[in-house]
């Protein structure tokens, strides 16, 4: 049994003390509520190991905290000054509004959805990350961000005060349908979609969006691409709809080199309302993900090739970067060796994954140039991955069933509140199994 973290009660989202047990290859979090009883829920499956997929990290406070720890976490969120990492994104949710009706969706958007929040208003809540974390990077949100239609002026708005990487998080059917709307999203300065992408067969879309949207798709990578801003395609994972379909995402990534610029898998967490706990079938693990990812691709996607972070907690995610090779097959280039576990301040971390997203994410303006007239493999393949390079990572977020605090304290993706608090993307999506939230909508 590991080291005891804290965790909460599903049903009323107290506070419990919580610890990992693992049986066979297989770790589960256990807790018990003194008023709603005992929990077990499987959040980690197989190799590599629970125990030795990690990467120590010093802990760096936010720059200025906004709240005390006084009650506890996930009490005292806003960045508090116990939290032990500082902002990598900065996640500011622009609209609560919708164009689709996701049965799958962290902000439960559309349906009665309040005003949204004016220019200016963003405008502070930008300030307040600024004064809170300074420039990180920004991603805009909702509901989806395009069915405003000052959007652009949002996007030039955050450039203007000073954010070095602006990415828009969109389910891309008004960027796929409109001709030059992703030109005016290119020219405002946006660097990047984070696009939702679950499969490459509309089964999937249907299971989890309500309608088949997969030319939809298609045609808003094509517009991104065009328009020269970089894609990030970013699959919800659910066992049973498509996990079989992992390895043809990436084939479908690798053959839009370099348009699209990294896959970002995201094993299904369970918010809103769920009477009845999520059965453990009903879970898919980053160990799973990343043994998927090696059988669908044939090998040429490894197990061992992928990482811990160096940002946030190390069993929220892993990554790998690939070379896309002329036959647009994969070729790994940061894989294979050995994690350096010294330890390393959370600060450090922080800034590395804020500059390689900026990097990878965006689409890069055109190749190095090759030395001389007969190009070596060294210069054609510097030329090569000065452009066709493809980031696969995964993010595994964390439910009222598989919170820890432990990782929660690590978080680097921090959610802009409407009263400027920053709050960890986690913690501010926590619902009970009523529905009931712990921040959404409170402040």
């Amino acid at each position: 049994m590991t080291k005891t973290p804290r965790s909460v009660c599903p049903v009323c989202l107290r506070p419990v003390p919580a610890s990992h047990e693992t049986v066979g290859d297989d770790t589960y979090l256990i807790k018990e509520c003194p008023d709603h009883g005992a929990f077990r829920t499987v959040v980690w499956r197989g190799e590599p190991g629970f125990g030795q997929w990690a990467r120590p990290k010093i802990p760096s406070p936010p720059r200025t905290p906004r709240t005390r720890a006084d009650r506890g976490c996930p009490l005292d969120c806003g960045l508090c000054e116990a939290h032990r990492q500082h902002t990598c994104t900065a996640v500011l949710e622009v609209t609560w509004r919708c164009d689709l009706g996701c049965p799958v969706c962290f902000a439960s958007s559309g349906t009665g959805a309040p005003a949204d929040p004016s220019p200016e208003a963003v405008g502070h809540l930008l300030d307040h990350v600024i004064r809170a974390s300074g420039l990180c990077n920004i991603q805009l949100s909702g509901g989806e961000p395009t069915v405003r239609q000052d959007l652009p002026h949002l996007i030039r708005l955050a450039k203007a005060k000073g954010f070095p990487f602006v990415q828009l998080n969109t389910n891309g059917l008004r960027i796929g349908s409109e001709q030059g709307y992703a030109a005016r999203l290119a020219k405002a300065g946006l660097d990047s979609a984070f696009l939702q992408f679950d499969g490459t067969e509309d089964a999937a879309h249907v299971s989890l969006r309500g309608r088949p949207l997969l030319d939809a798709k298609l045609k808003a990578i094509a517009a991104l691409s065009e328009a020269g801003i970089g894609v990030v395609l970013v699959p919800t994972v659910v066992p049973g709809v498509n996990d079989h379909d992992l390895g043809a995402i990436l084939r479908l990534a690798a053959d839009h080199s370099p348009g699209i610029r990294g896959v970002h898998f995201q094993p299904v967490s369970y918010f809103g309302r769920y009477p009845a706990a999520p059965g453990d079938s009903q879970r898919i693990t980053l160990p799973e993900l990343m043994r998927l990812l090696e059988s669908q691709t044939g090998g040429a996607v490894a197990a061992h090739d992928f990482m811990p972070p160096g940002c946030e907690h190390s069993h929220c995610s892993f990554h790998a970067n690939y070379l896309v090779t002329e036959d647009r097959e994969l070729s790994k280039l940061s894989a294979g060796a050995p994690c350096d576990c010294t330890p390393r301040a959370a600060e450090d971390g922080a800034c590395k994954a804020k500059a390689f997203v900026k990097r990878q994410w965006a689409q890069p303006e055109k190749s190095l140039p090759m030395a001389g007239d007969a190009p070596d493999d060294l210069d054609a393949f510097i030329a090569r991955a000065s452009r066709h390079t493809l980031a696969v990572s995964a993010m595994a977020f964390q439910d009222a069933w598989t919170l820890d605090l432990e990782r929660l304290k690590g978080c680097c993706i921090h959610v802009v509140a409407p009263d400027g608090r920053l709050v960890p993307f986690c913690a501010y999506n926590l619902t009970a199994m009523n529905g009931e939230t712990l921040y959404r909508g409170k402040s």
